[in-house]
């Protein structure tokens, strides 16, 4: 073998190389890792594979609609939500994204089956967040939260799935909505969350994670 052939063997295992670490890389710098992979290297890590989070201290992803997605990483990116759930972890992440991995992301999770988390396990408190959920609060001005999420809580556009979320994760949003300006895209919701008891906010966010109760 002589040296022009073995430079160009050398060649063509380092572009083999490349394109191998290019598809498991976790280089969120670098506009040419696919939005897939950095689901599977990166944002797996906290959402789960499939976007069916384990951990309440992170929103389940999967199902989501992608333009909820897709808002919701360009607010991120641009420090637009200041939540500090959120941004401790989600400023940095997405500081570099492209819009095209933005997008790619928002494709993939809302193409994931969203599953259950379990059971919240108090059957009067799920009826009572049933009821909220699908009625509202007429007495407080308050409407049906299908009314936007949809009547299986799916989500629809820029209104999220709330369909098995965590119970504790929603309770955290709520309170956010209600008492702070940290998601300044969320006035109908910091409206709506103004009107809420604690009781309220715990029986809606535990009907959501097990929806639809029995």
């Amino acid at each position: 073998m002589n040296v022009r052939t073995v430079t160009l063997v050398l060649a063509l295992a380092g572009l083999g190389a490349a394109c191998t670490n290019l598809e498991r890389s976790r280089d969120l710098g670098n506009p040419k890792v696919p939005a897939e992979t950095l689901a599977a290297q990166v944002c797996s890590n906290c959402h789960g594979l499939d976007g069916n989070a384990l951990s309440p201290n992170f929103p389940r992803l999967a199902g989501m609609p992608e333009a909820y997605l897709e808002k919701q990483l360009k607010a991120f990116k641009g420090h637009n939500r200041l939540d500090p759930a959120g941004f401790e972890y989600m400023w940095g992440l997405s500081r570099h994204l492209t819009d095209e991995q933005i997008a790619g992301l928002a494709a993939y999770y809302a193409k994931q089956q969203a599953v259950s988390p379990g059971v919240a396990g108090n059957h009067a408190l799920v009826a009572e967040g049933r009821s909220i959920f699908e009625k509202g609060l007429p007495e407080k001005n308050i409407p049906p939260c299908g009314s936007c999420h949809g009547t299986s809580g799916q989500g629809n556009g820029d209104f999220p799935r709330l369909a098995f979320q965590h119970e504790d994760y929603l309770l955290k949003q709520l309170n956010v909505f209600q008492r702070t300006d940290e998601r300044p895209e969320g006035a109908v919701m910091k409206t709506i969350a103004h009107g809420l008891a604690q009781s309220d906010m715990k029986a809606v966010a535990a009907f959501l994670q097990e929806f639809p109760a029995p």
